[in-house]
């Protein structure tokens, strides 16, 4: 049975909080690139730059984009994988910032694909991650810039997020796991 740990509101919360933080560390809208890796996370960088726009109103070069990371990621051999989705990246990303945006941070295998990805469209001069969900279990060196929440899960457990754009309604449960 699903538990729900994130409201609407909760994940408007935490897109708010992530985008003054983002504000805060790039010392404003200049420069910054905010690409979604498919499929939610495409949507978070949508809401994302929109919070950013309606904080800073002169933001109007902000670019948000996507960047699809299926072909690059290093288990495609060993399971199940999705169809490809567009890469949509606005303009050169070289000398710029990009914040890369997930939903869900897990092994960090997403993550290393999206970094392998991005180098093929350029050279950013630094790469920030931002994630609705951080929930432990790394199996790579990587770690989020900006988290909504970090919810600490056991490795049996499920998260599932729901974006309205997408599913219809909007929340984040945990299922699974034999404590719920």
């Amino acid at each position: 049975m699903a538990h729900i740990v994130l409201t609407q509101a909760d994940i408007t919360r935490a897109l708010t909080r992530i985008s003054h933080e983002i504000l805060e560390s790039n010392r404003g809208p200049d420069n910054l690139v905010i690409l979604g890796i498919p499929t939610r996370g495409v949507v978070l960088a949508r809401r994302i730059a929109e919070i950013i726009q309606r904080i800073e109103p002169a933001a109007t070069a902000l670019r948000v984009g996507s960047l699809d990371v299926t072909l690059y990621r290093d288990d495609l051999a060993h399971g199940r994988t999705r169809t490809p989705s567009r890469t949509e990246v606005p303009g050169s990303i070289d000398d710029a910032t990009v914040v890369l945006v997930d939903d869900v941070l897990y092994s960090g295998r997403t993550i290393r694909s999206a970094l392998d990805a991005l180098g093929d469209h350029g050279r950013p001069n630094i790469v920030r991650l931002a994630v609705l969900i951080d929930r432990g279990h790394r199996e790579l060196p990587i770690r989020a810039d900006f988290v909504g929440r970090n919810l600490p899960t056991a490795a049996d457990e499920r998260i599932n997020v729901h974006l309205e754009e997408i599913d219809g309604d909007e929340f984040v449960s945990i299922d699974g796991g034999s404590d719920r």
